[in-house]
């Protein structure tokens, strides 16, 4: 899943029939605050809402809209939980997190509509920075980004000075901080694109990475790839930081030898060409 966003209300109708949900729920609510939680598809009107209200406020952009349909398909055919092996992808993405010298958050527009605070809490639970990353780039949408983030408790967002490069990239995801992901050892770069991902790994950083195709370019580079909703794995991510905040480096580094990327890829596809859907 690549910059997500949200599908049409007809779609959405239909599955609240196919789930047994409540036709009489408001697809398109004004606030978050008015999808009741016992919604059968909670986070998925939650998802749509907030990835609108980010195009209207100018920080996520409309092609977002088209690949947050796509992740929201995938995350379906999951059954719309975290799978035991997305637990276990976010239980060692932060014992790297905690391991590393410098590790990075990098945020899009839609990471930054979906889940900005969040990531700051991530952010505080980790010890790690945050920096803005766009292929769709202005200097207007940075900036709201930036302030979005801050507004959400963020202390320091970095991005904006873009004083360095990704080797081997035409675009203006190449643009980095060279004191912020460009002098990462440790990179989550959640809703990726496959092009960046596989730069960075070039350049020998280990990434985490959160997308709900497991057959993604983004997933299959990445150290540890996480195949979960963003919304879920964010805040899963956090609470093991906070459970092994005390842990010692042997510990950490067990937990990240341990993980079996192949496992948990191999999981997720058979999950999405296999699973109950009941």
């Amino acid at each position: 899943m690549t910059d997500d966003a949200g599908v049409d209300g007809d779609a959405e109708t239909d599955a609240d029939d196919e789930r047994g949900g409540d036709p009489e729920v408001p697809a398109d609510p004004e606030h978050e605050s008015e999808i009741p939680e016992d919604h059968p598809r909670y986070e998925s009107l939650l998802t749509r809402h907030r990835i609108e209200r980010g195009v209207d406020i100018g920080i996520t952009s409309k092609q977002g809209l088209i690949a947050e349909g796509r992740g929201e398909a995938f995350d379906y055919l999951l059954g719309e939980e975290t799978l035991p092996s997305a637990d276990a992808a976010a239980r060692a993405a932060a014992a790297h997190l905690l391991l590393a010298e410098h590790p990075v958050l990098s945020v899009n527009g839609n990471v930054a509509a979906l889940v900005p605070g969040e990531i700051v809490d991530l952010a505080e639970a980790s010890g790690a920075d945050i920096e803005v990353n766009l292929f769709n780039r202005t200097d207007e949408r940075m900036a709201a980004i930036a302030d979005h983030l801050r507004e959400h408790g963020a202390s320091e967002v970095k991005g904006l000075a873009a004083d360095g490069r990704i080797p081997g990239l035409s675009h203006e995801r190449a643009k980095v901080d060279v004191d912020g992901i460009g002098d990462a050892d440790v990179v989550v770069v959640p809703l990726e694109d496959g092009d960046r991902a596989e730069a960075l790994g070039a350049m020998g950083k280990t990434e985490i990475v959160i997308d709900l195709n497991p057959m993604s370019r983004s997933a299959q580079v990445a150290a540890v790839p996480i195949v979960d909703n963003i919304i879920r794995a964010v805040p899963n991510i956090t609470r093991h930081a906070a459970e092994l905040a005390d842990a010692s480096d042997e510990e950490l580094r067990e937990i990240v030898e341990n993980f079996d990327r192949e496992a948990a890829l191999d999981e997720a596809e058979r999950a999405i060409r296999e699973g109950d859907l009941d």
